[in-house]
């Protein structure tokens, strides 16, 4: 069940900072419920629901005005503010309600001429909704438990049977001036409700205190949880946040590289655009989605929809269905299913954009989401955030299509309205329409990525776009990286890269994590000093292992990859060292397998030339890093009889280069489209180690 979290003693500290003035405290104390609101996925996801209040204000002339504060566009409830709910005078939106009929664009337009402040962000769309109602703290979720209720093809009747009179129901509309005027109709219509009910939208809640009408969120959905369950005759098993992620399927490692390059060459071709992205999938196997792709109305569920219209611009109206027998199939059948599912997306534009004179641009018809029986469900998008957040509303919406389906029937809006909400300009706006950074929707693993060079490119990396994996063999320190580089997003494991199938565990649970791989960052290495005519045998293979033969395994590994995935393109990047070009007095036991890694290098460009695979790597010297300690730059400075800051300049620019100098040569190379089988030398200058 839901649990209330209002605290009281939160409250007085809230209170204490807001100061003396009425409107404050209200603005505060609602801030302080929405975030309670958007910290719980079962009442809101990404940036769902919105949330307001009333208040009274002076204006610049010393009057009072009454004032809506409500959830402003680009903020999520979860960790509001204050200014993420701007203030707009309430009096133009209540005169607004005069009118017959009012455009998308008017709207806008009327509300953002009626800011308090001219640079807040657009008030939530649903912001005359709000202003119609009497009350002066409104709440709106699209709790689970709701969506399954107002799915029901009798939702009115079982509504009326759980609340009586304090919840009525509201038909379907478009949010907007349409849905605002039916709502305030129905709530003056029922002067004693506490919420709506928007059928096949979501729940609204009311008071005129926040804490009442906080209190009424939780509590209607807590009773519309107990009906569900109790109509069941068990409760539907819900994702669990607090819950790590499950281990995928052993399939999943096959099938989703597979899945993904077939999405990315079917994009390619319906877009015209050259090397399009595939996908970053995010995938979800826990024990309440197994449940779910195990029940036998799997494929009738399949063809539904969503559960309310706000998810159709993240996980399209349906998802992409791949039975048992096409898992078994292998790519053959996988690309049967998705050209079956764009051919399908496309009958439903054409048949649905006829119905609009000015025409409509076809978004991407690709699947954005995936049930795969055995493996699981897959979000899918542009970059791993995306992925998430469609595999978030994914998980929701099979629970409320579980509780839905076994309580009466899930029956959700139907294909018309979701084209108008999947096409409308207001929803599209949500997704946003800046330029994507360069490396957006691109994979890549760094080996030694908890290290000084290696977190360094994770950070340039990420810095473009991309999605990083680090594979560190210190757990703590890879923790740390994660947590710095923001684990949410990216990912990690912690594993001896010279352990027997340290790279194909590795370059699976990337795979895993997020549908497979585009540039390998092969970095990891050490240094260990001795005199060739004195070396250990055993030093010198442990080298061999860790500074040769794991590059060479995690390129095989990676290339497995790149050959399910079936696309043109891939990239390895090594760490090669001027060791290998240039070799340091004492230092054979690194400079011989750096030197095989060089030629490996161009070995490989050879090879995998043919498949669009570059290969290419950088050359770099005195670099503070697990290799080049303060221990030993003191040492080597010492024996040089210079100054430590002296060495580490060392070079023709006088200028000591950084881990961050490697990241960025590393990330060049990733973007030189046409360079393969180069090495790129930061050093600063090094003469003796110049290429030639």
């Amino acid at each position: 069940m839901v649990a209330n979290l209002w605290n009281e003693n939160d409250v007085a500290k809230i209170l204490e900072s807001a100061g003396t003035d009425t409107a404050d405290r209200d603005l505060a104390l609602e801030v302080y419920a929405s975030r309670l609101i958007g910290s719980n996925p079962a009442l809101v996801q990404h940036g769902g629901g919105n949330t307001s209040c009333k208040v009274v204000r002076r204006d610049l002339m010393g009057r009072e005005i009454d004032v809506l504060h409500i959830k402003g566009s680009g903020w999520d409830l979860g960790n509001i503010e204050a200014p993420g709910m701007p203030g707009v005078r309430l009096a133009p939106l209540l005169e607004l309600r005069q009118l017959d009929s009012l455009s998308d664009e008017d709207m806008v337009n009327a509300v953002r001429g009626a800011l308090l402040n001219s640079s807040a962000p657009n008030p939530s769309v649903e912001v005359l909704l709000h202003a119609y109602l009497p009350q002066r703290f409104i709440n709106h979720t699209h709790a689970t438990a709701m969506l399954a209720l107002a799915d029901l093809p009798n939702a009115q009747e079982v509504v009326k049977q759980i609340f009586g009179d304090r919840v009525v129901c509201v038909p379907f509309f478009m949010p907007g001036f349409a849905l605002a005027k039916a709502a305030a109709e129905v709530a003056e219509a029922n002067p004693q409700a506490e919420g709506l009910l928007l059928l096949q939208h979501g729940h609204f809640a009311f008071a005129d205190d926040a804490r009442t009408a906080y209190d009424r969120i939780i509590e209607h959905t807590t009773l519309v949880e107990e009906w569900l369950q109790k109509k069941r005759g068990a409760a539907v098993l819900a994702p669990d946040p607090a819950r790590p992620r499950a281990a995928p399927p052993a399939e999943a490692t096959d099938i989703l590289p597979i899945l993904r390059g077939i999405i990315g060459d079917a994009s390619e071709d319906l877009l015209a655009e050259r090397c399009t992205p595939m996908p970053v999938m995010d995938l979800r196997a826990g024990p309440n989605v197994q449940e779910f792709l195990s029940r036998p109305d799997l494929h009738v569920l399949a063809t539904r929809g969503v559960a309310t219209p706000d998810h159709v611009i993240r996980t399209k109206n349906w998802p992409l269905l791949l039975t048992r027998e096409a898992v078994k199939g292998g790519r053959d059948a996988i690309r049967d299913a998705v050209d079956a599912y764009i051919d399908r997306y496309e009958t439903y534009f054409r048949k649905n954009a006829a119905r609009f004179p000015e025409g409509k641009t076809m978004l991407n018809p690709a699947p954005t989401l995936a049930w795969i029986e055995g493996v699981g469900i897959v979000g899918m998008g542009l970059d791993a955030k995306a992925a998430a957040i469609a595999g978030d509303l994914a998980e929701q919406g099979i629970v409320a299509m579980a509780y839905g389906e076994d309580c009466g029937g899930f029956h959700p809006v139907g294909e018309e309205l979701i084209f108008d909400m999947e096409y409308w300009s207001l929803e599209q706006a949500k997704l946003g329409k800046a330029k994507l950074p360069a490396l957006a929707g691109r994979v890549v693993m760094v080996t030694g990525g908890a290290g000084a060079i290696g977190l360094a490119t994770a950070h340039a990396f990420a810095a473009r776009g991309a999605d990083v994996f680090l594979v560190d063999r210190d757990a703590e320190a890879l923790d740390r990286a994660l947590g710095e580089l923001g684990r949410k997003r990216h990912g990690g494991l912690a594993i001896d890269i010279t352990e027997a199938d340290a790279a194909q565990i590795a370059t699976d649970a990337c795979a895993a994590r997020f549908g497979g791989l585009d540039i390998l960052v092969s970095n990891a290495g050490a240094a260990w000093s001795g005199m060739m005519k004195d070396m250990d045998d055993a030093l010198l293979r442990r080298s061999f292992e860790l500074n040769f033969f794991a590059h060479q395994k995690f390129s095989q590994a990676a290339t497995r990859i790149f050959e399910k995935q079936g696309r043109r393109g891939g990239q390895i990047l090594f760490n090669v060292s001027k060791q290998a070009v240039n070799p340091g007095k004492g230092f054979g036991a690194y400079g011989l397998p750096k030197a095989a890694t060089f030629f490996l290098l161009r070995q490989l460009a050879l090879e995998l030339g043919p498949m669009g695979v570059r290969v290419n790597g950088v050359n770099a010297d005195r670099i503070r890093s697990g290799l080049l300690d303060d221990a030993f730059i003191k040492e080597r400075a010492r024996a040089r009889g210079v100054s430590e800051a002296t060495y580490m300049a060392g070079n023709l620019l006088g200028r000591e280069v950084e881990a961050r100098h490697v990241a960025d040569a590393f990330v060049a190379l990733a973007l030189s489209e046409r360079t393969t089988a180069h090495v790129m030398t930061v050093d600063g200058g090094n003469i003796e180690a110049a290429l030639r």
